[in-house]
This record gives structure tokens, sequence and C-alpha cells, in this order.
């Protein structure tokens, strides 16, 4: 029998490897399936072989666009081969319909929908394979579909969200940053060699100014490089456990910003599971999707921290509530929906809710930060041109 090496992930997101002993690849796909272990590649030892890559080209948007008419025609009694064909041969992104080609091949060979999918972890996520799953065990893959489509496009909105809180400030502060440093770099060492030509007497606004050029003038190219290896630095920090933790925690306690970014996790903590538990995914398996995809560490420890204790056969809003991380509103109503078995449309109502918060949230700082940085453009410019002309008016005063 050969050899397959293969690479997978653990339900806890860790990553693994191994070597097993088996007929096809797809019975080691099979196996450590069975082992829940997720299989991002396989190959037959002196062979190489991976599940298809596709990823990075696919974007929600496409996704959600896919959903939705796979939904529809699945509704319109379709078959599901057909409609994966349809589908893949109109799509403009050559890697997605290679996607759903694979998919329909593997459809097509006897495997279930959500376990094609599975095949294809750069594109479709676990949420979105066990949604079909459950769909396809309940008999309402269309209505799942429809979920899905709706879940997505309000993710898609979160994430734009997201793009507006912090496109506009750094945007203003990468544009003042610029033009303070031409300002700096060449039109302060002429003002300064004028002054030192008519012998000038510089007030202390005046040196602070000219002493920031010389040092811009020789320093420039080690700051460039400084901020460089800051920010890779920086960037992995954050992919070590420990610095994803400090990073997101300061990240949620940012004045204003730490605001919306929280509601922002909310929204999309009672989104992600509403829809889950709503198609029929276990409540243990869509706390652990939804920790998967909370986009913040500290969300997801306090997510794991609830499914620990689910499991062990508590509530869901009383360890919520421990963990000090959702707000007291959140999980009194999730308590309500828990009392009244309705949980999935309180989580619903709660994202709603809470979406609608992000959007007056994202609304309210656009309209402060325009004030804040055109004030913050006006002083730090102003400031440089009145210490420039404050020696001028010490010449005036000589000459006359």
């Amino acid at each position: 029998m050969p050899q397959y090496q293969w690479k997978g992930r653990a339900r806890n997101g860790e990553e693994q490897t191994g070597v097993m002993v088996a007929d096809t690849k797809d019975a080691v796909i099979n196996l450590l399936r069975a082992k829940q272990i997720q299989v991002t590649a396989v190959a037959e030892k002196g062979k190489e072989f991976s599940l298809p890559k596709i990823g990075g080209g696919v974007s929600q948007k496409e996704i959600a666009i896919f959903t939705r008419q796979f939904s529809v025609m699945i509704d319109a009694g379709l078959p599901l081969v057909q409609c994966l064909e349809i589908l893949a041969q109109q799509q403009n992104n050559r890697e997605f319909a290679k996607t759903l080609m694979a998919v329909r091949t593997d459809v097509e060979s006897g495997s279930s929908l959500a376990d094609a999918l599975r095949k294809q972890p750069k594109v479709f996520t676990d949420l979105y394979a066990n949604m079909i799953a459950a769909g396809e065990a309940g008999g309402i893959l269309d209505t799942i579909l429809q979920r899905l489509s709706v879940y997505i496009e309000k993710i898609v909105k979160l994430k734009s969200q997201v793009r507006s809180a912090m496109i506009y400030p750094i945007a203003v502060i990468t544009i003042a940053i610029g033009v303070v440093s031409i300002i700096l770099w060449k039109v302060i060492p002429t003002f300064a060699t004028l002054f030192l030509e008519l012998g000038a007497e510089l007030p202390l606004p005046t040196q602070i100014t000219i002493a920031a050029s010389n040092f811009l003038g020789r320093y420039a190219i080690f700051i460039i490089i400084g901020l460089f290896v800051a920010g890779f630095a920086i960037g992995s920090y954050h992919k070590t456990y420990k610095g994803r933790r400090v990073l997101d925690r300061m990240l949620l306690r940012t004045p204003i910003l730490g605001t919306v970014f929280r509601k922002i996790a909310v929204a999309r903590f009672c989104r992600t599971l509403g829809t889950l538990t709503s198609s029929g995914v276990p409540i243990l398996d869509g706390l652990e999707i939804t920790a998967r995809t909370s986009g913040n560490a500290i969300i997801e420890d306090a997510i794991m921290e609830t499914r620990k204790a689910v499991e062990e056969g508590r509530t869901i809003s009383e360890p919520l509530r421990d963990t000090d991380v959702f707000p007291p509103m959140v999980v009194q109503m999730i308590a309500v929906g828990e009392q009244t078995g309705a949980l999935d449309a309180m989580l619903q109502k709660i994202a709603d809710f809470y979406e609608d918060e992000v959007d007056e949230a994202v609304a309210n700082l656009m309209a402060l930060m325009e004030p804040v940085m055109i004030a913050f453009l006006g002083v730090i410019i102003g400031g440089i041109v009145i210490s420039m002309y404050l020696p001028m008016f010490d010449l005036i005063s000589k000459i006359g």
C-alpha cells in the first residue's frame, strides 16, 4: 500500500502533519475527516499533490452572489450538479470557476455537497460547509443558502464599516505627515540659510523647527527604515499567541475606535451564532465556528470559554456574563432567548440592533474626525509657518 503525507487543521485550529498508509488519497481524506481533521494537502510519497488552492482571489461578495443564485436555482428544482456547472460557467473569476467545477466533480462522484465544499477550505469556510450539511440533512438546502447569502452580505457590510472607521483617520494622518515632512525637508532649510546670512536672532519656536528640519534631513533614511522595521515587528508579534491577544485587547480599549470595534464584534458574534443555530447546527459546533470567525482574539477566547461551560451543562448567558467582554444588555437578551426557546431569533434581533449601532457610530466618528483632523493639520502647519515669521518681525524692527 502506498504511503501518503498529509497536512491538516484540528478542531482547535492547530496545524498538524503526518504520514498514513492507505489505498487511495480519498481514503486518507475520509480517515482524517473521521478524526475531525480538516485536510488541506495530501501527497503520495515521492509525488507532489495538494488539494486545490483557490482562495486568495475569491471575494466574499462573489461568494454571496453565488450563494444567492444557487439558492434560487435549487428552489426552482434544478439538479445540484447542473446548478454547479451553470454557476461555474458564468463566473468571471477563473479561480472561483475552477473551485466550483472541482465541487461539481466531487458531488457527481457521490460526495455530499458539504463534503465537497470542505475540500475547498480557502474559499468555503467551516461555517459555510456546516450550514450546508445541516441543510442537506434537513432537506432545506434552498432556505439555508438564502440565510447564508444574507449572512455573508451583512458580514461584508460590517467589514466595510471597519475600513470606513480606519481609512479616513489613517489617510489624513498620512497626508499630514507627508506635507509636514516636505515642508521641513525642502522649505525650512531655505529660511534657515536666509536667517543665518542676515544674522537674525532666532526665537525658541524657530530653533525647534529648524532643529526638526536638520534632524529629518540627516536621518530621513533611518526614520523610514525604522518605520518599516517597526511595522514588520508589530505584524510578526501579532502572529504570536500572546501578541495577538495583547494587541487585540489594546484595540478594544482604544478611545472611540474601541467602542466601534466592540460593537462590530458583538454584531458579528450574534449574526454568526444566530444563523448557525437557526440552520440546525449544534450549539457546541456553532460556538466553535463563531469563535474562529470572530476576528479578535479576546472575543474568540471569551466564546471558547463559553463553549467549555456549555459543554459542562451551563447556559450560554452565564459564562458570557463572566467573561466581561459582552455588554450586559446582550447577555440579558441572550438569557431571555434561552428561557423562551427562541435563542436564534433573539440573536438575530441583537445583531440587527448592533449593526444599526455600528452604522450610527461610524457616521458619528466620521463627523467627529473631520474637524479634529482639520484642526490638527492647522495647528501643525500653522505652527511651522508662524515659527518662520517670528525672526522676520525681529529683522523688520531692526531695519526700522
